[in-house]
């Protein structure tokens, strides 16, 4: 009987928690968060398209950058307008082919991210410190290659996390959380043993945290000492200008995810402000990443600049 519920239950719905809303303010949020949404999506397409359509652009550099502004889009469009349509309607539910999509997704941008900020490091590293030698070092196979690596790793590494929790026998229907994730959906188990999940779990955020934060370090360090030995003052604006950008978003990402952790380990912590606190990190990084690459990386300024006089000047 257990089983053919089970079997019922998640063919078709889970519940899903929700903020505790006034009614006053449900619409009010709901227009707040869709121009949020419509400011990082057309934000984000505009780094986009400017890196595919200006040729100014077309370096090794911004390749591997291209590879941020898709990734915030996958995170904030897999967990956002979900959770807006959820507060309108009241519905709180979920299927559960699309929660675990969604929990695909969201891990995916979270090691994204940081994979993606290791690849921009060590580019940065081969253009400061090697620069005679960064064409022949950064050719288009290296650079796909790097792309491919960070990504498959990712990807594998995520595969597996959702493979294992996909063999856990599940007998509850709610997810604890305003979006799908893979420990809420391991919460839904039957009580058996999700050690090897949990082991797992741990290990892949452990290898991600270490291989990226020690690929940054070394390419920063190296950085920092080829600025101290090297007396061309333009040499040093060109690191910071180019570097800033980068450590200003690694950092941002290291203490959303920190402060996640530490909210949820307080229990006297309200539970919106937990929920709203778990959803920061898939929502600050995909608004404020073309906020700071705009304003801190002098060819895309000129790109968008470029393009603004082009189109000023076929209205006139």
């Amino acid at each position: 009987m257990e089983s053919n519920v089970l079997n019922q239950t998640f063919s078709f719905e889970l519940k899903i928690a929700s903020f505790d809303i006034p009614p006053s303010a449900v619409y009010p949020i709901f227009i707040i968060g869709m121009l949020i949404y419509l400011f990082s999506v057309v934000s984000n397409l505009a780094i986009l398209l400017l890196i595919a359509t200006q040729k100014s652009l077309h370096k090794p550099m911004f390749y591997i950058l291209f590879s941020l502004p898709l990734n915030d889009l996958v995170g904030i469009t897999a967990m956002f307008p979900r959770m807006l349509i959820d507060i309108v309607t009241k519905r709180y539910t979920v299927y559960y082919p699309t929660c675990v999509l969604q929990g695909f997704l969201l891990h995916m941008f979270a090691g994204g991210t940081l994979f993606v900020l290791a690849a921009m490091a060590f580019d940065r590293y081969i253009a400061i410190c090697k620069p005679l030698r960064y064409h022949a070092i950064m050719t288009p196979v290296t650079v796909a290659g790097i792309l491919a690596l960070a990504w498959g790793t990712d990807f594998a590494l995520i595969l597996v996390l959702f493979l294992l929790q996909a063999r856990v026998r599940r007998c509850r229907i709610f997810i604890l959380n305003v979006f799908c994730s893979n420990v809420t959906l391991l919460n839904l188990s039957c009580g058996e043993d999700t050690t090897i999940n949990n082991i797992y779990g741990l290990f892949i955020t452990a290898f991600m945290q270490i291989v990226t934060i020690a690929v940054q370090l070394f390419s920063y360090i190296q950085i920092l000492l080829t600025c101290v030995f090297n007396k061309q003052s333009n040499a040093k604006t060109k690191a910071v200008n180019t570097c800033l950008a980068q450590i200003m978003v690694f950092l941002i990402f290291e203490f959303i995810g920190m402060f996640g952790i530490l909210s949820s380990r307080f229990p006297n912590v309200p539970t919106n402000a937990r929920m709203l606190i778990s959803i920061m990190i898939y929502l600050v990084l995909p608004v404020i990443n073309p906020i700071i690459y705009g304003m801190k990386t002098k060819d895309i300024r000129i790109a968008f600049l470029h393009v603004v006089k082009i189109k000023k000047s076929s209205l006139t």
